[in-house]
């Protein structure tokens, strides 16, 4: 999958590559951590890569966790809620336990900060409280996998 992903973006002209790092930072499951590692693969400068990339993962992880809070307000004042999926309720668990900033830090090993945000709001935590544990977390992922491609790349070279 990153080879292809790496193959899309390294096909763009070099002064549109990082539009393609944004692209794909923006996708569910590739986020700011495998955004960065394309980015600095396909030779961008790794500072760039890892910015590109977290800002991509940032305005999707945003539409999602809107879309879940007008859709949670809605269903709230209508009815009652749905019984949750195993998966679901494997992450309230997680959320219950560990709260808004250890699920966001930690929740991407679970799913997609996409999924696990829109899923806190939709367990009713705070909006603002995920917006900003999610941005710290997808920071944190990004720089870290990031740097982790960078010195590979330079170990490589």
């Amino acid at each position: 999958m990153i080879e292809q992903l790496q193959a899309f973006t390294s096909s763009l002209p070099p002064l549109l590559q990082w539009a393609g790092v944004l692209l794909i930072a923006a996708i569910p499951l590739v986020e700011s951590h495998f955004g960065a590692v394309v980015g600095v693969l396909t030779g961008l400068n790794p500072a760039l890569a890892i910015v590109v990339a977290v800002i991509g993962n940032v305005l999707s992880m945003l539409a999602f966790v809107l879309m879940a809070h007008r859709m949670r307000s809605k269903v709230v004042a209508s009815k009652a809620p749905k019984e949750l999926s195993p998966r679901r309720e494997k992450l309230r668990a997680k959320f219950d336990k560990y709260g808004v900033a250890g699920v966001s830090l930690l929740g991407q090993t679970i799913l997609p900060s996409q999924i696990t945000s829109a899923a806190m709001v939709s367990f009713g935590a705070s909006k603002n409280s995920v917006i900003l544990w999610q941005i710290i977390s997808i920071i944190v992922w990004g720089v870290g996998f990031g740097v982790l491609a960078a010195l590979g790349v330079s170990l490589v070279r």
